[in-house]
């Protein structure tokens, strides 16, 4: 299944996925974690030190090898370049799955070793000072985002994505991607200012989304929460010594976080399973078409000179049977 953590910068999104993604592989799920932040910080949570950090693979700097991978024999696409972050799959694309080895994930993961388990961590790469003026962030999390419309996961395995702060993720068609939606959010006024703005956008594309209050200090941080998120407060994270430890670049063995923030692991856990229980595989093909089409019209056609419509597969539809013979 696929999971997007959300929320505006300093909310705690970074630290809580790093937590999740810890939690899973406790419990020897398989993982493939990505960083989409533009302050990629997922790397020093999971216990990288700086230059282990630096020297992680930018996926936004092999885009050509993942577009050539996943064209695959697709006779709708000519060529790689004329593939865009929403180009989506069809008869004869190549798939990923979460669990195989491939030159994409040869390329861009890297495997991080977690308390006796392992994930592979992939980095869309950081914002440097060669792309200022010159580029968008959206450049760079276009990667992730063809990955993400090529991959057929399963109901026991995990995509956990952090995702750039505040509103901006929907840009594009990714935030249709996921399974569940996890928005971190704190007990202020600003601290729910993006699960409203992510409330509305979403509300016509069947988003499922879940709040998750970070740093609550008692009954009044989790009245206020209640209050103004209503049913779609999921749980609620407090103090940790074990993340103040690990923030300080000494995370003791994750057997040892407080009992209560373990439990709102499990839970997200838990909701993220039901969500996936309830994946309608037409309608999350129709979305990534959708996208597609407007992006296509919007400035696609235009880049690469082509009539990206064309690439669409109307026979095609996504789902863990096609894995097989793709």
């Amino acid at each position: 299944m696929k999971i997007a953590f959300v929320g505006k910068g300093g909310s705690g999104k970074t630290t809580l996925s790093s937590l999740f993604i810890r939690h899973l592989a406790t419990i020897g799920a398989p993982v493939i974690a990505v960083d989409a932040d533009i302050n990629q910080h997922l790397g020093p949570a999971l216990g990288l030190d700086d230059d282990q950090a630096a020297e992680l693979p930018a996926m936004g700097a092999r885009l050509p090898l993942i577009k050539n991978y996943l064209r695959g024999s697709n006779p709708r696409i000519a060529s790689a370049d004329t593939m865009i972050k929403t180009t989506p799959p069809g008869e004869g694309s190549r798939l990923l799955r979460v669990r195989e080895n491939n030159p994409v994930y040869d390329a861009c993961a890297r495997p991080v070793e977690l308390d006796g388990g392992a994930v592979r961590l992939m980095v869309t790469g950081p914002f440097t000072e060669a792309d200022l003026g010159v580029s968008c962030y959206h450049s760079k999390t276009g990667a992730v985002e063809l990955c993400l419309n090529h991959l057929v996961d399963g109901r026991d395995e995990y995509v956990v994505v952090d995702m750039t702060a505040g509103s901006d993720s929907f840009a594009s068609g990714m935030f249709t991607r996921f399974d569940m939606t996890f928005l971190v959010a704190e007990p202020t006024r600003k601290g729910v200012s993006v699960y409203r703005q992510y409330k509305e956008y979403a509300r016509d594309f069947g988003i499922t989304l879940k709040v998750v209050g970070n740093k609550v200090q008692g009954q009044d941080d989790l009245d206020f929460l209640r209050a103004q998120v209503g049913d779609d407060l999921l749980v609620t994270v407090g103090h940790s010594d074990w993340v103040r430890a690990m923030e300080k670049g000494r995370p003791p063995r994750f057997d040892l976080l407080e009992e209560p923030n373990t439990a709102a692991l499990r839970t997200l856990r838990s909701a993220a399973d039901a969500a996936y229980a309830g994946r309608d595989w037409e309608r999350y093909t129709r979305q990534m078409v959708h996208f597609h089409l407007k992006n296509a019209q919007s400035w696609g056609n235009a880049k690469t000179g082509a009539d990206l419509a064309a690439q669409v597969d109307p026979s095609f539809v996504l789902q863990e049977s096609v894995a097989a013979t793709a």
